[in-house]
């Protein structure tokens, strides 16, 4: 199946998935699983804006990173920069926080609301070059509807 039409079909499920009467720990919870089903990526999760670090939320993956500081890192970049983040090898980045050896290329997305950074979407792969604008474009899609 063609990437667009697998994120239609994502973008879809996330906008019945996606519940408004409850908390955004619960909706990025089934968020993430949702992404990590669908995509196999090696890491899917969200970091949470609290004071002034990220603080590791709802993921499916290996043991990952507890806290990133602001600027710090691809996640702390996206958050500083209100920006998405395609990194296609994150061992060429600097100051990238290694939380696994296994991961490779990384795109962050940040959850903005309000004008305000809440958290990042954060996916991590274990390809080289494995994330591009189609991706970044139907994952801002989908982080919106938070």
């Amino acid at each position: 199946m063609k990437k667009a039409k697998q994120y239609s079909f994502l973008l879809e499920e996330t906008k019945s998935l996606i519940n408004k009467d409850v908390d955004d720990i619960a909706n990025m919870a089934n968020l993430s699983r949702l992404l990590y089903e669908r995509l196999s990526h090696h890491w899917i999760g969200f970091y949470r804006v609290i004071k002034d670090q990220l603080i590791l939320g709802p993921f499916n993956g290996p043991i990952a990173c507890t806290s990133i500081a602001f600027g710090k890192g691809v996640c702390g970049k996206s958050w500083q920069h209100k920006k998405t983040y395609i990194v296609n090898d994150i061992h060429q980045f600097d100051g990238h926080i290694a939380c696994s050896p296994l991961s490779n290329s990384e795109i962050v997305v940040p959850c903005i609301r309000n004008n305000h950074v809440f958290a990042v979407l954060d996916i991590d792969s274990t390809k080289l070059s494995m994330f591009d604008h189609e991706d970044q474009y139907y994952l801002e899609k989908i982080v919106a509807l938070l």
